[in-house]
């Protein structure tokens, strides 16, 4: 049968399908069949009407694909509302679309632009699959996936951009998780926060030795404040000294030009003078004393 490949998918991946007939009447296998006869115009080389034919497509089911891409049999576009499919796309065999799935590019570059999906590929609804990458056989594309780069072969992309989260082998197992595979991005993140760690300790380090500085200075300005004060108070008492020394050199001087005077002079006898230069003589001793006891 014509699309005998497409009406088994319906039945067998939507469980609404209870019957061939309502299978007949699902826009996806409308979009498929006027594909295959917009794409053998396009093949052809016939202009205009393979576009006309996608168009009216377009137009009764919601889903646009262009003439130009090559789709394997089986392909199945779960309710296919704004699904599109860009004129460098390949589908494998037993690929499902959920609405809103974009297989679109990236550029207007010309050539191959758009993506290839391998055999048994799923993707979500709303997923975007940009530019010319490879999704790989039995790959799976979460919803509202943003896929950039190739996805390998058994393994599960979700997110923006797009990670690998999941795995299956070749036998179609579970999915495993992936926890222990080679995470760069995570990696880098932990290095990150490793060193921010890293520096907020040698921050905090720098800080405490800062502050211990600190207090260094200030104990060292209190020790500095307190000879200070008593330098002050030694330049005082010095004053002091130097003011006394002063107020008692000029009685001495006097004694001294006395004495002095008396010698040269042609007074009265030796006896007389002698005992008058004694009482002269004890007189500055006594100043000097008097000096002496100021000074201490």
């Amino acid at each position: 049968m014509f699309v005998s490949d497409e009406i088994k998918a319906i039945m067998e991946r939507d469980p609404a399908a209870r019957n061939i007939f309502e299978a007949l009447l699902y826009p996806s296998l409308h979009a498929i069949i006027l594909h295959r006869v917009a794409h053998s115009l396009y093949q052809a080389k016939v202009p205009f009407f393979p576009r006309l034919v996608s168009q009216f497509s377009r137009f009764i089911t919601g889903i646009e694909i262009h003439p130009g891409a090559k789709i394997g049999k089986g392909l199945f576009i779960d309710h296919g509302m704004g699904v599109v499919i860009g004129e460098t796309a390949e589908l494998g065999e037993n690929v499902t679309l959920y609405q809103g799935v974009t297989l679109g590019g990236t550029g207007k570059q010309k050539g191959k632009r758009h993506p290839t999906l391998g055999n048994n590929v799923l993707v979500g609804v709303g997923a975007e699959v940009l530019g010319a990458i490879t999704i790989g056989d039995n790959a799976r594309i979460g919803g509202g996936a943003v896929v950039l780069k190739d996805v390998p072969p058994n393994t599960t992309a979700v997110g923006v951009p797009a990670r690998i989260v999941a795995y299956r082998n070749a036998h179609g197992e579970e999915n495993q998780r992936i926890e222990n595979m080679p995470d760069p991005e995570g990696d880098m993140l932990n290095a990150l926060q490793e060193k921010n760690l890293e520096l907020e300790k040698r921050l905090q380090q720098l800080l405490e030795d800062h502050i211990s500085q600190i207090h260094e200075v200030e104990a060292e300005h209190v020790t500095v404040e307190g000879l200070e004060t008593r330098l002050a108070g030694l330049d005082e008492r010095l004053e002091r000294i130097e003011a006394a020394l002063q107020a008692l050199g000029s009685p001495v001087r006097a004694a001294r030009q006395t004495e002095s005077l008396q010698r040269n002079s042609n007074g009265k006898g030796n006896g007389h003078r002698h005992n008058h230069s004694s009482k002269h003589n004890q007189l500055p001793k006594k100043i000097e004393e008097e000096a002496t006891r100021h000074g201490a």
